[in-house]
């Protein structure tokens, strides 16, 4: 019987360990930069709708920085980083429509030309690296927070130590 009680401590140890290690994107792949129409291979894949709305969310990140007629990269860029970075894995999903929604609203408040974030940023092969960014804002909370798999650590030990109770 304890041999059994360890193994079941042992599958959950491992469990939880194996979901508190994984970790979210930190880079906006180059992906979210193609064009997000209807074509014949989209007619046919029906994407999920965002769980993110963009219709709220401040603009004034990207339109108070990236302004023309010049458009300057690096400003630009930077601003579309500090605006995107926070919605990497929604933005990333290629299964749903968080991307070309985001494009849409950034579009409509800055009237932007067509691609020219997809124009002017780029960084590399996995695509705009969002890391700095996210440590930053992480920085500027001035708490720390919990992440989703430090929680679910948490809540799996608590679990582990009520069943060994009882």
């Amino acid at each position: 019987m304890a041999s059994i009680h360890c193994l079941f401590h042992a599958f959950f140890f491992f469990l939880a360990m194996a979901l508190a290690t994984s970790s979210t994107t930190t880079f906006l792949s180059d992906s979210v930069f193609e064009s997000h129409g209807f074509n014949s291979r989209s007619l046919l894949q029906a994407k999920k709708s965002c769980t993110i709305n963009f219709e709220s969310q401040n603009y004034t990140i990207i339109t108070s920085q990236c302004k023309g007629p010049r458009y300057p990269p690096q400003a630009c860029c930077q601003a579309f980083k500090e605006f995107a970075c926070p919605f990497t894995d929604a933005i990333n999903d290629e299964q749903s429509d968080c991307a070309s929604t985001m494009f849409s609203y950034i579009n409509l408040y800055g009237k932007y030309p067509p691609g020219l974030f997809a124009l002017q940023c780029r960084e590399g092969k996995e695509g705009l690296d969002c890391t700095d960014i996210l440590a930053a804002k992480e920085k500027s909370r001035g708490q720390i927070s919990a992440t989703p798999s430090t929680l679910l650590l948490l809540f799996a030990a608590f679990f582990v130590l009520v069943y060994h109770l009882f």
